[in-house]
C-alpha cells in the first residue's frame, strides 16, 4: 500500500490513529497540529549540517548525506513506536510544506501497509489555515465578557463557569500570563505567538454556537503575546460585558494568594515593579519595593489597587468596551468557591 496525498480541509474533517510532525524538535516545539507527536527524521543538528551543505557545497552532496541521516532516523521511528500497530493503522504524516521529509516517513509507512497520508503542504497549509479561521471563527461566536477591576476574581469566575458546564475561553491561562506587568507565572514560560494561536483556534473550532462564550476582558497583548486581531474586536464590539465586582479586603486576599510566590523571589518582584517608573515616579516604586523588602504583601497590593492598576484599568476598559456604562453588575462576596458557584450559576442562567 502507498501513501495517499490529502489537503488541509479534508484532513482536519476525519479522524487519524495518529498525527505525526517529521519536522526537528525546534520545529515542533514552536507549533503544531492538535495531536501531534514529533518523529523527526532530521533532529536540529542534522538539519544544520544538512543545510550547511547545501549552500557551501552542493544540493547533490547535500542530499546523499541527507537521505543516509533521514533512513537511519526512519528505521529508529519504526523500530521503536510501529512494532505494534495493527495493520489498519492510519496515521496523517506531515512536515514545513509537505515535501522530501514527510514524504520519505509516508512512503516507508506505505511500503509496510499501513494507510499513510502525506498533508499537502504541510505545517506551512495549516497555519494558513489557523489564520483564515481566526478572521473569522470570533465573528459567529456569541461572546459574554468578564470585565472588573484587578484581583475582583474574573479568572476564577471563568474557571467555575467552565466546571459549571459553561463554554469559555481561557485566554490567560492559555498564554501561561495573568495580562500584567506582574502577571508572569512561576516556571511557566509563554508559548510562542504561533502556538498560542493555534491554541485559540483549536478552542474556538470546537464550540457550539448556539451557547455563550466566556472569556475575559483583556488588552491587545498578554504578556509577549498578541491576542488575535479578529478575536479582540469581536470582544471589543459584539461582546456582551458583565462587570464582576468584589469588597477591596476580598481583592487583596485574592491576590495574596495569586501572587504569593513572589513573597519567595522579592528581589524578582522589585524588578518587576522597576518598569512602572516612567507612570509611578521612582519614589511611589522606591516606598512599594520597601514594602515588599519588609512583607507588608497586603498593604502593597491594597495601594498598587488604588494607585496603579484600578485608574489605568477602568480608563482602558471604558474606552475599548463602550457599552461597559449599561453592563450589569455580578457581585462577588470573595474568591471563594460557594460565592463563585452561586456567581457562575446566576450568569448560566441569566438571559
Amino acid at each position: 500500500m502507498s501513501s495517499t496525498p490529502i489537503g488541509i480541509a479534508e484532513a482536519l474533517a476525519q479522524p487519524f490513529d495518529a498525527i505525526i510532525d517529521v519536522r526537528s524538535p525546534s520545529e515542533f516545539a514552536e507549533d503544531h497540529l492538535p495531536g501531534a507527536v514529533n518523529w523527526p527524521v532530521l533532529d536540529d543538528e542534522q538539519r544544520r549540517i544538512v543545510g550547511t551543505m547545501y549552500k557551501q557545497i552542493s544540493a547533490f552532496e547535500a542530499r546523499k548525506v541527507g537521505a543516509a541521516m533521514v533512513a537511519r532516523n526512519i528505521a529508529a521511528h519504526i523500530d521503536r513506536e510501529v512494532a505494534n500497530m495493527p495493520k489498519g493503522w492510519k496515521p496523517l504524516v506531515y512536515c514545513w510544506r509537505g515535501g522530501q521529509r514527510s514524504g520519505a516517513m509516508a512512503w516507508f509507512l506505505g511500503q509496510i501497509g499501513f494507510n499513510s497520508r502525506q498533508l499537502t503542504g504541510g505545517y506551512k497549509a495549516f497555519r494558513a489555515q489557523v489564520r483564515h479561521d481566526l478572521e473569522t471563527l470570533p465573528i459567529t461566536a456569541r461572546l459574554r465578557v468578564l470585565c472588573g477591576r484587578t484581583g475582583s476574581g474574573k479568572t476564577r469566575l471563568l474557571q467555575a463557569l467552565g466546571q459549571q458546564g459553561g463554554q469559555i475561553l481561557d485566554l490567560e491561562g492559555l498564554a501561561c500570563h495573568r495580562g500584567s506587568v506582574l502577571g508572569g507565572l512561576p516556571d511557566q514560560p509563554q508559548p510562542g505567538q504561533k502556538r498560542f494561536e493555534t491554541l485559540i483556534w483549536q478552542a474556538l473550532r470546537g464550540l457550539d454556537a448556539s451557547k455563550p462564550l466566556y472569556l475575559e476582558s483583556e488588552s491587545r497583548k498578554i504578556g509577549q503575546l498578541r491576542v488575535p486581531e479578529q478575536l479582540h474586536q469581536a470582544m471589543r464590539e459584539q461582546g456582551q460585558c458583565w462587570w464582576v465586582d468584589m469588597p477591596e479586603p476580598a481583592r487583596v486576599r485574592l491576590l495574596l494568594e495569586d501572587y504569593g510566590h513572589f513573597a519567595d523571589d522579592v528581589d524578582g518582584f522589585c524588578a518587576k515593579l522597576q518598569a512602572l517608573t516612567e507612570l509611578r515616579g521612582k519614589e511611589t516604586v522606591a516606598r512599594w519595593q520597601q514594602a515588599a523588602r519588609d512583607g507588608d504583601w497586603a498593604g502593597l497590593f491594597a495601594e498598587l489597587m488604588r494607585l496603579h492598576y484600578d485608574p489605568g484599568y477602568e480608563r482602558s476598559l471604558r474606552n475599548s468596551y463602550r457599552q461597559l456604562d449599561h453592563a450589569p453588575v455580578l457581585a462577588l462576596e470573595d474568591g471563594g468557591s460557594a460565592s463563585l458557584v452561586r456567581a457562575a450559576q446566576a450568569l448560566l442562567h441569566s438571559v
